[in-house]
């Protein structure tokens, strides 16, 4: 049984334009995701720089309830990350970190929406476009075997072509978009979820800083520790002349 005919017989019947047709839809769902996205990444837009920045003052003057207001009021993924950070402030540095880990697994999850659907797009396009053209130089030679008129076969056979190379031409303007679009939409993730880590790092810090024994830096607590050490040393000279 001959398989070939009725495949080549419905790709006749058919032609290139359902193929055209789709990679028109594609185009128009790819260039809908890319809007959808750089929108999205407008509005998550802010200076962490100058976030960080007051996360610290505050944080330094121990203005928790600062630091969640200043957090809540921020649009970016990375003051969501660490408010999650910062409600777990009281379990310790381990819940922390944990629950910031955590937070970024979601924001991440949360920035590339949609990003597959850019990056099998600008994979699978050119080779939908191959297709057409496998379509189109079918269609040519079908044309070119089956008419004795030199002058229309040449006419047919152009036009197959031509179709051909339109399906290819399509299929590379809807794969290149998409590419550039979605390495620029990867690196602004990178730099976001960067940038969570950094902020995050600011209230690691904190912690791991009240850990710490401090030393006493005012004048009453410098006092306080002089009174101590003389009655120390009284004390001691008394046990050694009695």
């Amino acid at each position: 049984m001959d398989i070939v005919q009725p495949i080549k017989h419905s790709m006749l019947s058919v032609g290139a334009s359902p193929v055209m047709w789709l990679m028109l839809a594609l185009s128009i769902a790819s260039v809908a995701v890319m809007l959808e996205r750089a929108l999205f990444f407008r509005r998550i837009r802010a200076d962490v720089r100058a976030l960080i920045a007051s996360l610290h003052d505050r944080l330094r003057v121990h203005d928790l309830d600062g630091a969640r207001e200043l957090l809540a009021g921020s649009p970016a993924a990375e003051a969501i990350v660490v408010a999650v950070g910062l409600a777990e402030i009281r379990r310790g540095a381990s819940a922390v970190r944990e629950a910031m880990a955590g937070a970024t697994l979601l924001q991440r999850a949360r920035l590339e929406r949609g990003l597959g659907f850019l990056g099998t797009l600008a994979s699978n396009t050119p080779f939908i476009g191959l297709f057409g053209t496998v379509i189109g130089i079918i269609m040519a030679f079908e044309q070119l075997s089956a008419s004795k008129a030199q002058g229309s076969a040449s006419q047919a056979v152009m036009a197959s072509i031509a179709e051909a190379l339109v399906a290819t031409a399509v299929g590379i303007g809807v794969a290149v978009p998409a590419v550039v679009a979605f390495n620029l939409f990867q690196q602004r993730i990178r730099s976001i979820l960067d940038q969570s880590a950094a902020l995050g790092h600011v209230l690691l810090v904190f912690l791991e800083d009240q850990r710490l024994p401090r030393e006493p830096t005012d004048r009453h607590s410098a006092a306080l520790l002089h009174d101590a050490a003389n009655a120390l040393a009284h004390q001691t000279a008394g046990a050694e002349g009695a």
